[in-house]
């Protein structure tokens, strides 16, 4: 379930970043690559990954807290 919420919300929170950073002066390639530090591909991956955290943690909240025990 993660998973899935992660992938739907990463296109509309990356264009609100996107927009932030442009507003900001940072170029998106800068921005989504870490300053260079990564490659453009692992660069998504990293930021889908940070997105899959909190994702991970509201869908176990979901889980456990719907449980009748």
């Amino acid at each position: 379930m993660a998973a899935i919420v992660t992938t739907m919300l990463y296109v509309p929170i990356a264009a609100l970043l996107a927009g932030a950073c442009l507003l900001a002066g940072v170029t998106l390639s800068a921005f989504f690559t870490f300053g260079g530090a990564l490659h453009p591909v692992a660069g998504l991956f990293a930021w889908w990954a940070i997105f899959y955290v909190p994702v991970a943690v509201y869908s176990g909240f979901i889980v456990w807290g719907s449980r009748d025990l």
